[in-house]
């Protein structure tokens, strides 16, 4: 049997110095992240994204649509793939997921009408009893309107005042309503039509943006970064609405055993605010304070509405869903703050609602495109 030598090492001179240890590229690309060194490309990267979001603000009421159909997407794929699987249609099996989530938004709506009406009718009687627990609120208030009177005759310049003109223009209840409701049907009417052509159009649309990419690095990563966004956003989107349900059931059953009433109602409520992180919850607590001051005589017994609110979110909120999310991906919390005020002052509530999977996808990108995997170190939490 021959023995084994152990593998020839490359000679080096004795003046030489020593080498030094080689990293794989894949490592180098993982530790490098690029700032960019020329002014000029940072100045115009800078005005280019303040004219994209300028376009944005201006064209509200197509680009949220757009984009809301788009994470829509995200969600119902799974379901027309499985659909397809199973013998129908594409656009049969896109139309029929479709049809589902209008029915069952319908069914939600006309379900929370009657305990949300009930609730207006007795808005009048409870407001003596709120004005009672509001009591120990008077004096600072008081206070601070003498204040802002005072502020007010500090400023005031002497002399005569010119008479102001002013032309007012009252369009009424009916037609604000009339206004509100019709904008909201034109982007739903908006958001179901680009969704119906994005689930029938499939892959697609992803397979000629990779036809006319120039080299086959570049086409293989459109495809990684478009299967870990559809991944990724799907799975927290899917992830997000279990535990929003979850929260909905339990603070439905918490608020009907110490007696607030209309369990659905509430329910609906702690299921639509946890989609906002952060912010919605914090509104939810002051709706369900005001909830308690209505129906209780107690100021006490009507602080545990709201105390049973904030328990079942710090629950959820800060145990179980970061610990079903943790492997996906983790967000910075200050630039979810930023990013969910941001958006909000944009496009209002849909805008804070899509925050949080518009900075997700964003990380998702700066992660796996070099020049901007410094934006995506910032974003990691």
């Amino acid at each position: 049997m021959l023995p084994q030598h152990p593998p020839a090492q490359p000679r080096q001179d004795a003046g030489a110095p020593p080498e030094p240890n080689v990293l794989p590229t894949q490592a180098v690309d993982n530790i490098e992240m690029p700032l960019p060194s020329s002014p000029q490309a940072f100045f115009l990267g800078s005005l280019l994204t303040l004219a994209v979001l300028a376009a944005v603000y201006v064209a509200s009421s197509i680009i949220l649509p757009v984009v809301l159909a788009f994470v829509l997407r995200l969600i119902l794929q799974p379901a027309v793939h499985l659909l397809e699987r199973i013998g129908l249609p594409r656009a049969v099996g896109a139309l029929l997921a479709i049809l589902l989530v209008v029915g069952a938004l319908v069914g939600f709506v006309a379900a929370l009408s009657l305990p949300a009406a009930t609730w207006a009718e007795k808005l009048p009687e409870g407001l003596p009893r709120l004005e009672a627990h509001l009591v120990v609120l008077k004096r600072p208030i008081d206070a601070l309107q003498k204040v802002i009177q005072q502020a007010e005759h500090v400023t005031d310049a002497p002399g005569k005042k010119e008479p102001t003109v002013s032309v007012r223009r009252d369009l009424g209840l009916t037609a604000v309503l009339f206004a509100g409701t019709r904008a909201v049907l034109d982007g739903l009417f908006t958001t179901v039509l680009v969704l119906y052509f994005l689930l029938v159009a499939g892959e697609i649309f992803l397979r000629r943006i990779v036809e006319v990419l120039p080299n086959f690095a570049d086409k293989r990563q459109a495809v990684d970064i478009s299967q870990q966004i559809e991944a990724d956003i799907s799975a927290y989107l899917l992830t997000i609405t279990i535990m929003n349900a979850a929260v909905g059931v339990a603070t439905g059953v918490a608020m009907y055993l110490c007696g607030l009433g209309d369990p659905l109602l509430w329910g609906a409520a702690a299921f639509l605010l946890n989609y906002v992180p952060i912010l919605g919850p914090l509104f939810g607590t002051v709706i369900f304070l005001l909830a308690g001051m209505l129906s209780f005589d107690s100021l006490w017994w009507a602080l545990l509405p709201p105390a049973l609110y904030f328990g079942i979110h710090l629950a959820e909120g800060e145990t179980l869903t970061p610990m079903l999310l943790a492997r996906r991906f983790t967000l910075n919390p200050v630039l979810v703050i930023l990013s969910l005020v941001f958006w909000f002052w944009m496009w209002g509530v849909p805008g804070a609602i899509l925050a949080v999977p518009m900075l997700a996808i964003l990380k998702i990108v700066s992660d796996r495109v070099r020049p901007l995997k410094a934006l995506g170190h910032v974003l990691e939490g």
